[in-house]
């Protein structure tokens, strides 16, 4: 691993307080629990639906007109009738309120006998299916879900290895309408199999409430020939619909790992050997790929002095020769294979045989790995067909899905699987700006953990994670597909001739072992080797991301997971699912994260995150700074522990897999469940009620000079009556608290103010009942803060009181506001200063003099709170906003 003491990033914002603990609120708490605060919620939740025998809870969709729509994925074949088939289904009968509040429906209880275990249950209403697994679509032309080859064959027809069965396993759901009522759309549906699929169907809505779909003009996407053109996708998982009205279906490449768990390319070449470390991505070429865990096991088995492991992803590596089959591969060994009608022979032993695989090697027509584990974006959703773009630059990995957030630049990712990781993209103009979306530019970014807390083996619950981001590497859409087209036409007889002595076509088996142990040593030359990517992290350590060789770049988009460990980023998330927040998401709202499982690399020895085990997972929640960065995740939603009892674990969530950010804040949360402890062996949804937020916002002042921020309230589902808050300024030598002021909507109000003004206190009663159920940003109060120094300081908030309009106490809690004055120092150290008088603070780094140092200062923390909340400080060309012409003006001006 390379060090990267010398290189650390400077923190950009001040801390924001906690606020509120992860006390339990609607879940009960073990009273032998392991770790403590597992399970608990900071807010509420409450059970919506409890999935049939064997099947997720997948692709939650909220329609505006409140109608829930979710999948039913890879369900027990036990299950009666329809409940036996996957499938897309809305509950019909019910419609969230969108007014904030968990009252509008009852929670679900647990179930109990075999026919409520072998259904879709829900709260209200009832699930009622729009389209299944096998359901004929586009005229009879088709099957849902089921990809077909060049010529038109079903995919499941051939021999080779399987990720899941077509069609079985629905994922992600988004809508796109097609009217302006939003009554009429397209409904774009992900397959989590090899080769991947996403279906597009047509839905409308009837007069009396319902849901109806177009199976005739359906359509699977695999099979359209621009989708072909990129080789096609595989485990296609959750997805995203874009700001843009587009929807994104994120590659789950868990085959992607080139190192197992937590160990790094750098512990194999210090160790000598790959023994124990290599993850499936060096096996990808293989002839039957997924044999490699066996063939590991083999190895020992007749030598002593071979190590077994686990391959990581191994099992991941099925379907890659029906890929290959999809893209047009010759099909190999189909002995009992009739082409004639493309089924199986009176011998059983073609298409529907189990476990019918064989090692003789596939040649031309072999899919590249590289073109697989990324972000899917169908412009032009309506076209016929639509128009598939591969975000290269955002990175390869196990995607379970993407989030991007309201700037429409900002992409936060999370890669699903052990020892994964949370990954940020940053583009460098609007990502449907682009006149072609090759041309794509931007950032990708690792995090690292920095608060020791995170490594002292305390429970997750009570341990927010502050994060800085480890740039990776910048790049374009089109250099990052030109690196992959120089791995386009490897095959399976490229592992056996690259890496064997023994010509396979004499001895086929003695090749394989023969080129399996030279992999397992030395790599797998075919593609990016272990050299490679130490050489580029060693360059990284020395120059810098942006200097690294021009041959190395590379590296961190297509090798992501096994780069950022190398330069000691954080990846060490296990399960990180689920990333979702409110449509058109700015500065202030939360982005969530769902970590089915807190445990392994999360709650080992080693690494930034050394906590106690929580196997029943974490959602945590990060909001979004004024440049739409996270620099904290908090814990709000705990899952039970492994050792809990059946009572505890019956009535708490378990494995939280994709939430789903409504637009009231509520947040469904979609089990992937293990069941540890409960009774039942169902999978649930819950719905997230979080606490009422007051925050104080945030204002830049100039030091002597006032500002105002306002202290508002996120939600009043069920009404206000009054509060009682206390603000507290964190640095009063920074700022102050000069006046309050309040709106003439709320009628009785109270303050009291410090004689140093480093604390407010302030009463409001709505007497008048003028706020009203369901009020969302309700301003309480205004402050007026004055600048007394230079720096930055929080508005520390406490809610004292708050009551409903039944003079029931509301659940809330405060967050910070921030004040930054002076302008604040921006590189560490000093404060920048105005050297001439103009206004313009030109010494951004604050030394007395202007140079070179400053130009780079100002350039490396552009994006910074330090400068973004200090645009009068910086504007050197007088254009009232901030650019990059104003570095270019502090360039021109030193030189």
């Amino acid at each position: 691993m390379v060090d990267l003491s010398r290189r650390r990033l400077m923190k950009t914002s001040v801390a924001a307080a906690v606020g509120a603990g992860a006390a339990s609120s609607g879940v009960a708490a073990a009273a032998d629990a392991d770790t403590v605060g597992a399970p608990s919620a900071r807010g509420s939740i409450k059970r919506f639906a409890t999935t049939s025998l064997g099947a997720e809870v997948t692709g939650p969709f909220v329609f505006d007109d409140g109608t829930l729509l979710f999948s039913h994925q890879h369900p027990s074949r036990d299950n009666p009738g329809e409940f036996s088939r996957g499938g897309i289904g809305y509950v019909s009968g019910f419609d969230f309120r969108f007014d904030g509040s968990n009252d509008d429906f009852a929670e679900l209880p647990i179930p109990t006998t075999n026919e409520q275990q072998s259904r879709v249950r829900v709260s209200d209403g009832e699930y009622v299916f729009l389209a299944q697994q096998e359901d004929e679509i586009n005229g009879g032309a088709e099957q849902l879900g089921v990809p077909e080859t060049p010529d038109g064959v079903p995919i499941d027809r051939f021999a080779g290895s399987r990720y899941s069965e077509p069609g079985y396993t629905p994922d992600c759901n988004q809508f796109i309408p097609t009217n302006e009522d939003g009554t009429e759309g397209l409904l774009y549906t992900n397959f989590e199999t090899s080769p991947g699929n996403v279906t597009r169907i047509p839905i409308s809505r009837t007069e009396d409430g319902e849901w109806e779909a177009d199976l005739e003009n359906a359509i699977n996407l695999a099979n359209t020939e621009p989708l072909r053109a990129l080789q096609g996708t595989r485990i296609n998982c959750a997805g995203e619909l874009t700001p843009w009205g587009t929807m994104i279906s994120s590659e789950e490449e868990y085959a992607h790992p080139t190192v197992s768990l937590t160990a790094t390319v750098s512990d194999i070449l210090e160790k000598g050997t790959g023994q124990g470390l290599r993850g499936a991505r060096p096996f990808w070429n293989r002839p039957n790929p997924t044999e490699i865990q066996s063939a590991v096991a083999s190895y020992a088995e007749a030598d002593e002095d071979f190590q077994s492991w686990y391959v990581q992803g191994y099992w991941a590596l099925s379907g890659v020769e029906l890929l290959a089959y999809y893209n047009g591969a010759e099909p190999v060994d189909q002995r009992n294979f009739d082409e004639a009608t493309a089924e199986p022979d009176a011998n059983g032993t073609g298409a529907e045989a189990e476990g019918t695989n064989t090692t003789e090697p596939i040649g031309e027509g072999y899919p590249n790995p590289y073109r697989q584990g990324y972000h899917v974006d169908f412009r032009d959703p309506a076209a016929d067909p639509p128009t598939p773009v591969k975000y290269y630059v955002m990175g390869r990995g196990a995607w379970e899905m993407a989030d991007i957030v309201g700037d429409r630049r900002t992409v936060y990712e999370t890669s699903d699987g052990d020892a994964k990781g949370i990954y940020k993209f940053v583009a460098d103009e609007l990502i449907d700006g682009y006149d072609d979306p090759m041309d794509l530019s931007g950032t990708l970014y690792a995090p690292k953990i920095t608060n020791a807390s995170a490594a002292k083996d305390r429970s997750p619950a009570n341990v927010p994670l502050d994060i800085e981001w480890i740039e990776l590497g910048h790049a374009t859409n089109r250099e990052v597909e030109s690196w992959i087209a120089e791995y386009d036409g490897i095959t399976q007889v490229d592992y056996l001739e690259t890496h064997a002595e023994t010509d396979w076509r004499d001895d086929l088996d003695a090749a394989i072992e023969e080129a399996d142990r030279e992999v397992i040593e030395n790599g797998n030359r075919n593609y990016i080797t272990d050299e490679e990517i130490v050489e580029w992290a060693e360059q990284y350590e020395e120059r810098g991301p942006e200097d690294v060789d021009e041959e190395l770049r590379k590296v961190p988009f297509l090798e992501t997971r096994a780069a950022a460990k190398e330069i000691g980023a954080s990846i060490e998330f296990n399960k990180a699912e689920g990333v979702d927040s409110v449509a058109g998401a700015g500065p202030g709202d939360f982005v969530y994260f769902g970590l089915a499982e807190y445990n392994d690399a999360l709650s080992d020895d080693e690494g930034d995150l050394r906590m106690d085990r929580v196997d029943g997972g974490v959602v945590y929640r990060g909001q979004l700074k004024r440049d739409y960065d996270i620099t904290r995740l908090e814990p709000v939603v705990v899952g039970f522990d492994g050792s809990d009892s059946t009572e505890v674990a019956d009535q708490a969530p378990l494995n939280i897999d994709n939430v789903y950010v409504m637009n009231d804040g509520r947040v469904l949360c979609c089990e992937d469940a293990d069941q540890l402890a409960r009774s039942f062996k169902n999978d649930c949804m819950w719905v997230y009620q979080p606490n009422v937020m007051v925050d104080a916002g945030a204002v830049a002042v100039r030091n002597g000079t006032t500002g105002t921020l306002d202290v508002t309230a996120s939600s009043l589902p069920a009404g206000f009556s009054g509060a009682r808050v206390k603000l507290v300024v964190s640095d009063p030598e920074v700022a102050s608290i000069e006046s309050v002021s309040f709106p003439e909507e709320i009628a009785l109000t109270k303050r009291a103010i410090s004689d140093d003004g480093s604390t407010a206190t302030l009463q409001v009663t709505d007497a008048t009942e003028t706020v009203g159920q369901g009020g969302r940003d309700v301003t309480l109060a205004t402050l007026t803060v004055r600048g007394t120094g230079s720096g930055t300081a929080d508005i520390d908030v406490t809610v004292q009181a708050m009551d409903d309009e039944d003079g029931d106490a509301i659940d809330a809690e405060g967050r910070a506001g921030l004040v930054v004055t002076g302008p604040p120092a921006v590189a560490g150290g000093n404060a920048p200063r105005d050297l001439d008088g103009d206004g313009d603070y030109a010494d951004v780094n604050g030394n007395g003099r202007l140079d070179y140092a400053d130009v780079t200062a100002l350039f490396r923390n552009f994006d910074g709170d330090s400068v973004r909340l200090n645009k009068w400080a910086y504007d050197f060309n007088d254009n009232g906003q901030l650019d990059f012409d104003d570095v270019v003006d502090l360039y021109e001006e030193v030189n």
